[in-house]
């Protein structure tokens, strides 16, 4: 695709942008919508194979129902001239994969915030039932307002009784157990994708690397990852747990769900250096039955290679296509071992068994220098055990070293937090009230109640609505808070500036509460409707409808529109202020014709010559056909003739006319005797002609 061409005539190649295993990414305009879009086309050697190009249409029918602000959209999907193409929301930014190479390492804070959002993505996802099977840094974008949008659903597919068999793998770095073994796979798969993904923000590195896509995917399989915070040490330990907790390689080890997995993220925001993520010890997971014919097929495919080695591609503005890697599958070397392994377990838990039956039913009795005769007493046995203890303090202790200490001077007492408290002395986690003091008496088996500081007492937030987005960023961190941005559009605000805080500045808060600020977009654009064709007040009641209210109205003539409809309007389907003044042309329908009348009649001739004539009347009548309507004329009277006239007559060139003239006639008689009579004589005139006027 070379710049300039056109895609159904309405998306216009602007660039290249990337390319990925089985489709480039090009940004257009849409020159409808008036917008920047992206649009992936499958590239030529696979669109006419049968199996890609169900894969590609298969990828925008799973994409095309999911609508989040956390996910790319898919806009439109089509075919020209055997060439497949998606459309999709073009986003300006970097992937993090990028992100992370330029910065190293994230804190803890801002994995946290950046794993919301993808989790979210996810989320809205498996809530459809598609599971995305490619989750990695490549695929996830962060836009140049910090928005963070997860993409490439290309090899995802909408799950049947909620699972899918892999028949796909993705990048092998990012690709979870299950995938490598090309086993069934399900949301879980993408956790464990997620889990591997926070795991390479808090440590600028994979948990699993090496020479070749075989030996990393067996890493996934058999080798337990290097915990994050021995290259993080000032990683929480809730965080750790969180990545470790989605990183199991059994699936019924991970969390139930992502919605699961967002809850505990959040309370990482909360509660840091809480130790409160619950990982399932081995062997408390559901057994998980493999169907013979798998285990069938797995021992066939053994000894094929089932891995290409092959960089993942960075597509740039995150539209990398998936990179196909073939599943892995267990040595049957390793399937004895595990055999093995098993019996041998068995065999040890009998023989505990049997040691605890024997010790509890006195079966075993053992000679040498101990043997006492009946009613003698080692000296140990004669001494009381110990009921009380004298409390040491736990003060500017953590929750575990206080229990470390407790261990270490062999009392058997046990820990409780019951609260937290602000504590200017203590930092956070530390404790800062004990319920037995030290140098009390505590009795054995006691539980002593502790508090545990939540940091310096609350202070006021700072003020940041007018701030430019990144200083008020800074404000915040710099009091000790969590910020986080969102953003809405303003008729008043700037766009980059922020147009309100939570909480409010002055509001009492306490070091790692997070604030929220809502950043301006400027004015809200509205698509203004097309309403050409319409009755003015139909469309008056569109465009007020969608936000219009400045309207001006002006008519012209047109013969192929009819009366009282829009010929036209300014702006139609493009994104406008609400404030813009939108213009309509309403038709006045044809344009009329004008014609005009002018013409002369002679008095009529006298019937008796010999009488006397008074002055000839005429009454005129100019007439339309078929209306009847009467078209005013003026009438000349030039003593032997009149002429008749007449103007403006529209869209008529011919009339009927009518003539009545009248008279006095008078007779004089041989006696003088003189006699007058009324005359009358009417003339008509059908289809006169008018003159163009």
């Amino acid at each position: 695709m070379l710049e300039g061409m056109y895609i159904a005539d309405r998306y216009e190649i602007v660039g290249k942008v990337g390319t990925g295993g089985m489709s480039d990414v090009y940004k257009a305009k849409d020159h409808i919508l008036g917008r920047f879009v992206a649009v992936k086309v499958l590239k030529p050697e696979f669109s006419e194979d049968v199996n890609f190009v169900t894969k590609f249409r298969t990828e925008a029918q799973s994409a095309a129902g999911l609508e989040h602000p956390n996910i790319v959209n898919i806009y439109d999907v089509g075919s020209e001239n055997g060439m497949y193409y998606i459309v999709m929301e073009y986003v300006e930014g970097i992937t993090l994969k990028t992100y992370i190479e330029k910065k190293g390492q994230l804190s803890y804070k801002e994995a946290v915030s950046i794993a919301i959002q993808v989790g979210r993505g996810i989320e809205a996802a498996h809530n459809k039932h598609i599971v995305h099977r490619d989750i990695k840094p490549q695929n996830i974008i962060i836009s140049t307002e910090g928005k963070v949008k997860v993409t490439d659903f290309g090899i995802a597919r909408a799950a049947n009784n909620h699972t899918i068999h892999s028949d796909v793998m993705g990048s092998v770095h990012y690709t979870s157990p299950e995938q490598a073994r090309n086993g069934f796979v399900d949301g879980k798969s993408d956790i464990y994708s997620l889990g591997i993904i926070m795991y390479e923000m808090v440590t600028g590195r994979v948990p699993f690397d090496g020479d070749s896509t075989v030996a990393i995917a067996i890493q996934h399989l058999q080798e337990e990852m290097t915990p994050p915070s021995v290259y993080a040490p000032n990683l929480p330990i809730s965080m750790e747990k969180v990545i470790l907790k989605c990183t199991q390689k059994n699936p019924d080890r991970r969390y139930e769900t992502v919605s699961d997995l967002l809850v505990d993220l959040k309370k990482v925001l909360i509660s840091p250096d809480e130790d409160f993520v619950t990982i399932l010890p081995v062997g408390q997971e559901r057994t998980r039955v493999v169907p013979r014919e798998d285990l069938e097929k797995i021992q066939q495919e053994t000894n094929d290679s089932y891995y290409r080695d092959q960089e993942d591609d960075d597509s740039g503005e995150g539209e990398e296509e998936e990179n196909e890697e073939e599943g892995g599958f267990l040595n049957p070397r390793m399937e004895k071992a595990v055999t093995i392994m098993g019996i041998v377990a068995a065999v040890i838990i009998v023989a505990i068994i049997v040691v605890i039956i024997g010790s509890m039913t006195n079966w075993f009795r053992f000679s040498g220098g101990n043997d006492k005769e009946p009613g003698e007493q080692t000296q140990q046995e004669q001494e009381p055990e110990k009921e009380t203890y004298t409390m040491i303090s736990l003060l500017g202790m953590t929750e575990e070293e206080a229990q470390d200490a407790l261990d270490k001077e062999k009392m058997d007492i046990g820990i409780k937090v019951v609260g937290t408290i602000a504590s200017e002395e203590y930092e956070e986690g530390q404790i800062v009230t004990q319920s037995v003091d030290e140098g009390d008496e505590v009795e054995i088996n006691t539980t002593i109640e502790v508090e545990i500081s939540s940091g310096p007492g609350e202070f006021e937030a700072p003020k940041v609505v007018g701030q430019d987005e990144d200083t008020a960023a800074q404000m915040i961190e710099d009091a000790g808070l969590v910020a986080q941005r969102d953003f809405d559009y303003s008729d008043t605000v700037p766009q980059g500036y922020v147009i309100s805080q939570t909480p409010e500045a002055g509001t009492p808060v306490k070091e790692g509460d997070t604030v929220t600020y809502v950043v301006s977009q400027g004015v809200q654009t509205v698509r203004v409707p097309d309403v050409t064709g319409r009755t003015e007040a139909d469309a008056r009641a569109e465009l007020n409808a969608a936000g219009f209210t400045n309207i001006t109205v002006t008519t012209e003539y047109d013969s192929t529109v009819a009366e009282g409809l829009v010929i036209r309007q300014s702006f139609a389907g493009e994104y406008k202020e609400p404030s813009t003044t939108i213009s309509l042309v309403i038709s006045l329908g044809k344009r009329p014709e004008y014609y005009s009348f002018n013409r002369t009649y002679n008095y009529p001739a006298l019937i008796n010559a010999d009488a006397v004539q008074s002055k000839v009347k005429a009454t005129v009548e100019l007439t339309l056909p078929e209306s009847d309507e009467v078209v005013p004329t003026i009438v000349t009277d030039n003593g032997n003739s009149i002429t008749i006239s007449a103007s403006d007559i529209v869209n008529y060139s011919s009339g009927n006319l009518l003539i009545e003239w009248t008279w006095t006639e008078t007779v004089i008689a041989e006696d003088g005797t003189e006699t007058s009579t009324q005359q009358k004589k009417t003339d008509t005139f059908d289809n006169v002609s008018f003159q163009p006027q």
